[in-house]
């Protein structure tokens, strides 16, 4: 039960440092091609967007590397894990 809950925290820490890491680093993308207005917008929001999954999908990685998953198994459950955390 500890090992779960462990893994629920550090997942949840680990999706928001991505979260703050993407803001950063989309910022700073969006400052050096010299965008604005709506194009910076534009650009932001798929940028972050973009973070998010990858952050997700390295969760759900990790989610079925502890699960032993592998191969069809493996792919299946990151996919479906990767849209369920997309969604909420």
């Amino acid at each position: 039960m500890y090992k779960k809950l462990l893994l629920a925290v550090l997942s949840t820490l680990l999706v928001s440092n991505w979260a703050f890491a993407a803001d950063a680093s989309c910022e700073a993308r969006a400052t050096e091609k010299k965008l604005a207005g709506a194009a910076k917008n534009s650009f932001m929001k798929k940028c972050e967007a973009d973070a998010a999954k990858k952050g997700a999908t390295e969760n759900c990685d990790a989610q079925a590397a502890e699960k032993k998953l592998a191969g069809a198994a493996k792919n299946s459950f990151v996919k479906k894990c990767t849209a369920d955390a997309q969604k909420s």
